[in-house]
């Protein structure tokens, strides 16, 4: 199920399906070493620095308002809770792409490139920045060219949804841009920035992680390991803990 057809199935349902192996494979994440003794310290250890929300590192204005606006209906805001742009899904996003990943320095990037199978990996010389920048800029100029000179922003939620269901299911051509590919990688991200620990940008507040009933990085659970099939009570701490624990320092 993808997130341009949530209106064929429950919010939560959809969420919860794609929650575990999102948080498991955030792109752009990766782990640290700690040698010695552990460090058991407050403050000893040592995190992702926080992502801050303003200003914008890669998108420019045009471009964020459009990427916002597509997060909009891949995972709107509803009765359960905010959005993927309420959520911070776009800052995630931005900064994905002004860093290492955007400019691919941690791939492999030479030729030749060939037809490849999809658990081959990527198989492009287009970096993820640019296929991000010349994918929105080939939506504008379809948005304009068939709607009346509007932005993909300016467009009705049924006008947005029937372009990205376009992009998805390979209806929709845009110009010099392979659609399909774009829609995926932007609603591969999108699902990353929701589900991710709030310190990579998105995911404000743990929305998502209160919506699927994930714990989040707390440590101990051994009061928890022999209860079966109960909702866990307590609820998520991301990476730097919790805004009302902060608030209390």
């Amino acid at each position: 199920m993808r997130a341009a057809s949530l209106r064929n199935v429950s919010r939560r349902r959809f969420l919860a399906t794609t929650a575990i192996a999102t948080i498991l494979g955030v792109a752009g994440a990766h782990a640290r070493s700690i040698s010695g003794s552990l460090p058991w310290q407050p403050g000893v250890a040592d995190p992702p620095t926080p992502v801050r929300p303003d200003p914008w590192q890669f998108f420019t204005h045009d471009e964020a308002i459009a990427i916002e606006a597509i997060l909009d209906r891949l995972i709107p805001q509803d009765d359960l809770g905010p959005g993927a742009k309420a959520a911070g899904c776009a800052v995630y996003i931005d900064r994905l792409l002004a860093g290492p990943f955007g400019d691919a320095r941690r791939l492999y990037m030479k030729p030749p490139f060939l037809k490849a199978l999809p658990q081959q990996g990527p198989q492009s010389p287009i970096r993820p920045a640019s296929r991000y920048r010349g994918g929105l800029a080939a939506l504008d100029t379809y948005c304009r060219a068939n709607f009346g000179e509007k932005s993909f922003a300016e467009l009705t939620p049924e006008q947005q949804d029937t372009i990205l269901r376009g992009l998805e299911e390979k209806t929709i051509q845009l110009p010099n841009v392979d659609g399909p590919e774009f829609f995926e990688q932007v609603l591969q991200h999108t699902l990353e920035g929701f589900f991710a620990d709030p310190i990579y940008g998105g995911n404000r507040e743990m929305v998502s992680w209160k919506l699927v009933g994930f714990p989040g990085a707390r440590y101990d659970y051994r009061d928890f390991v022999k209860k079966h099939n109960e909702r866990y009570p307590l609820p998520p701490v991301s990476i730097l803990g919790r805004t009302d624990w902060i608030a209390q320092r």
